[in-house]
């Protein structure tokens, strides 16, 4: 009795009806998968493509503590903005088409009510992306996600510095401005830090009730000019001015 072959079956094997079967089977595959790329790249494209353009300003001041259109009570440092339309708690990426800086912010409040512009920033948001001086920017507006939104708080993180440092500055000069004077210590550093940046010499001093009071130091007579336009740049302009001797 001969032994069986391994390869012996009970049906005919047609090799070339084989080979097109699997060759359609992968260029199917091969079709499908260029069609889920090519449905991510169309999503990725429209995903990044902004959805409104035109002008943005900001608002603050008098605005501060004041209701928001949703309820909130409205906070200048931080980071939302007005929009005429979109959602609350819409998350939108601004970018600042001369610059190119942006910042993502949380809509929680309606409009701007003036022609031409779309989207109204909190002071901090407009800091992100040098506006302030401006007042308003040409900006585009993109879709963004709760995500991306608090991501950028631990970027901010790196920026940190030491607050007990600033409540203990030396003054020399012939005049300190007092910028503001806040009850939330959070609200005292994002103005610190704008200040610092925009190279100035600034210290913290405590004032009543728990208020911190942000100052500019070391002023001298020759330079108030240029330091009073260099804040107002800053959308600095109501502040006070003080001789040192007076302290």
């Amino acid at each position: 009795m001969k032994a069986a072959s391994i390869f012996t079956t009970n049906y005919p094997i047609d090799v070339n009806e084989m080979i097109k079967t699997y060759s359609f089977n992968r260029s199917s595959l091969i079709k499908k998968l260029c069609l889920v790329w090519l449905v991510l790249l169309q999503s990725w494209f429209l995903w990044s493509l902004p959805f409104e353009e035109g002008y943005a300003s900001w608002y603050g001041g008098k605005f501060q503590g004041r209701k928001t259109a949703n309820g909130e009570i409205f906070d200048t440092y931080k980071l939302t903005a007005a929009h005429k339309s979109l959602a609350f708690n819409t998350y939108v990426k601004v970018v600042n088409q001369i610059n190119k800086k942006w910042v993502i912010v949380r809509i929680n409040d309606r409009g701007p009510f003036v022609k031409g512009r779309i989207i109204d920033l909190s002071r901090v948001g407009a800091e992100a992306i040098d506006m302030i001086g401006a007042g308003v920017a040409r900006v585009e507006l993109h879709k963004s996600t709760k995500d991306e939104y608090q991501k950028q708080f631990a970027i901010d993180k790196k920026d940190e510095f030491d607050v007990s440092v600033l409540y203990d500055q030396k003054e020399s000069g012939d005049y300190r401005i007092q910028i503001g004077s806040f009850s939330k210590e959070s609200h005292a550093v994002e103005v610190m830090k704008s200040l610092l940046k925009a190279g100035f010499e600034g210290k913290f001093e405590k004032g009543p009730s728990s208020f911190i009071r942000v100052l500019v130091i070391n002023v001298k007579k020759v330079d108030l000019e240029k330091v009073s336009d260099k804040l107002k740049g800053l959308g600095f302009s109501n502040y006070l001015l003080r001789e040192v001797k007076n302290f």
